[in-house]
């Protein structure tokens, strides 16, 4: 690598501008970028991230201003181009292909080759060195890429930026699909990469992880820059969530409303156990109720919801709604008992991109939409824009493809989904990964609406520190064990990581 001009930021955006079909999406942005720093770009979901960091991608190209690269202007035409001055991006949504090799992916588009073959052998070794360098040396580079946990293939993905000469790393959520162990690993690898004169430019909705790793902020909000290099550690948090939402934030998680001594019991749980990712798994949830999974990624926690749900086939126990045992493996039967689940991966799992969002709103209540086998679409766009005017769907358009919407107006989306169908149970799978802090205290505050209608909610996350706030009851889960189930209000972030590693340990 060539020696670092400190004299000389590394990368420059000065004015620059993005419309799309005569909609701005960015508006005279500047940024500045120092060789070995990690530099934090906030703000909401549809504030311009997403344009911005495309453009240093070499995906969009600027209407107006200028990109300074190493003290020269540049126009980056296409993502190769990004790549070859030394920009790679690590996209939120994962971009690995699951049908390659951990390897191939790594070296997808700049492969080891030898007299135009490819050096699979060299390939291998590389890619070995490439992942025990971000501590998971025991991910075989052989092993097929759709075979991995998320958790992994971010991994991957962070292996294939490293994988060039590479002088700045654009990181778009990086943290979102990894549990607090592989942050950390995640942090130890940043560190590294900025003592070695990268610069990296971070980009997350965790506030907390911005005061733990990042340098210096940048804020952009409706496509404008409304602040640029802030003091990590100077700049207060209630200035940066006015900076991006232009209004103060108290109270992110709104009061729990306590719930009825006498209120039924909706949703109970029995000896649940599917064979190799959880066993005996028991709990109840009454009606308003909130409770908790709390634990690592490979807990157990999202699958113990897929069973609940009938996406994953039990070996034993019961599944039962207001005393009614569901078919085992049954979808259906759980939709038809009023049971509604947001997956983890809401793009891939819940949400149908191209379709509009009236569509998606309706679609677990088609059989009420229909008339001698044809859907009444008037009545589809009716209840659907009911619940985008009382969810405050941004923009209020159920015509709109459900793709086009930010994380936050996704999530309200599959909300509004089981609202219309009048849901009993209500699984909540990461409900707000993704999602800015706006969005976020808006879902929050959905959420306690839902338990005060007397809905049954569970709800699991990788942010135990959100667990512990909607909960009224947590079950801490290690290893696909039920560890303690204890009231949120009498543990602790850390006395949940410390019930964990003492009942990995045992």
């Amino acid at each position: 690598m060539d020696k670092v001009d400190h004299a000389v930021p590394l990368l420059e955006v000065r004015g620059v501008t993005k419309a799309f079909a005569g909609v701005r999406a960015l508006k005279s942005v500047d940024l500045s970028i120092e060789a070995g720093e990690v530099h934090c770009i906030l703000g909401q979901n549809g504030a311009g991230k997403s344009t911005l960091i495309k453009l240093l991608a070499g995906v969009y190209t600027p209407d107006d201003g200028e990109i300074i690269w190493r003290g020269e202007p540049i126009t980056i035409t296409n993502p190769v181009a990004a790549l070859d001055l030394g920009i790679a991006t690590m996209y939120q949504e994962l971009d690995v292909v699951d049908g390659l090799s951990v390897a191939e992916n790594i070296f997808l588009g700049h492969e080891i080759a030898n007299a135009g073959f490819i050096n699979r052998r060299k390939a291998f070794k590389l890619a070995r060195d490439l992942l025990r360098r971000l501590g998971h040396g025991d991910l075989s580079p052989n092993r097929e890429v759709g075979s991995l946990s998320a958790a992994n293939k971010q991994i991957v993905s962070m292996a294939r930026a490293l994988s060039r000469d590479t002088r700045l790393i654009i990181m778009d959520e990086p943290s979102a699909v990894l549990d607090s162990e592989e942050v950390k690993n995640l942090f130890r690898v940043v560190r590294e990469l900025t003592a070695a004169g990268i610069a990296v430019v971070y980009i997350s909705h965790r506030l907390e992880e911005i005061r733990q790793i990042g340098d210096r902020i940048s804020v952009i909000k409706d496509g404008r820059s409304t602040a640029s290099g802030l003091s990590v550690t100077e700049t207060p948090t209630g200035e940066l969530i006015r900076l991006m939402t232009g209004r103060e934030l108290e109270n992110v998680f709104p009061p729990a409303p306590p719930v009825p001594v006498d209120s039924p019991e909706v949703l109970t749980v029995t000896g649940l156990t599917v064979r190799g990712l959880f066993e005996n798994v028991n709990f109840a949830v009454r009606a308003g109720e909130v409770v908790g999974l709390a634990g690592l990624v490979g807990s157990g926690r999202s699958e113990i919801l897929e069973a609940v749900y009938g996406a994953l086939k039990p070996s034993a126990g019961t599944v039962a709604i207001a005393g009614v045992a569901l078919k085992p493996g049954s979808v259906r039967d759980a939709v038809n008992h009023d049971m509604g689940l947001s997956p983890e991966e809401r793009k891939s799992q819940g949400l149908l991109l191209e379709e509009p969002v009236y569509r998606n709103v309706t679609l677990s209540t088609f059989a009420r939409f229909a008339r001698f086998s044809f859907l009444n679409e008037r009545a589809e766009r009716s209840a659907a824009r009911t619940q985008i005017e009382a969810l405050e769907l941004r923009p209020a358009d159920p015509d709109r493809p459900a793709g086009t919407l930010s994380g936050g107006n996704q999530q309200k989306i599959l909300l509004a989904r089981w609202l219309v169908h009048g849901t009993r149970v209500l699984l909540l799978d990461e409900p707000t990964r993704g999602v800015d802090v706006g969005a976020r205290a808006e879902i929050y505050a959905l959420i306690r609406k839902l338990s005060a209608a007397g809905t049954a909610i569970v709800i699991v996350s990788s942010e135990i520190e959100e667990v512990l706030g909607l909960a009224d009851r947590v079950l801490i889960i290690a290893e696909g064990r039920v560890l303690a189930t204890v009231a949120a209000s009498d543990i602790d972030e850390h006395g949940v990581l410390e019930t964990v590693m003492e009942g990995s340990a045992a």
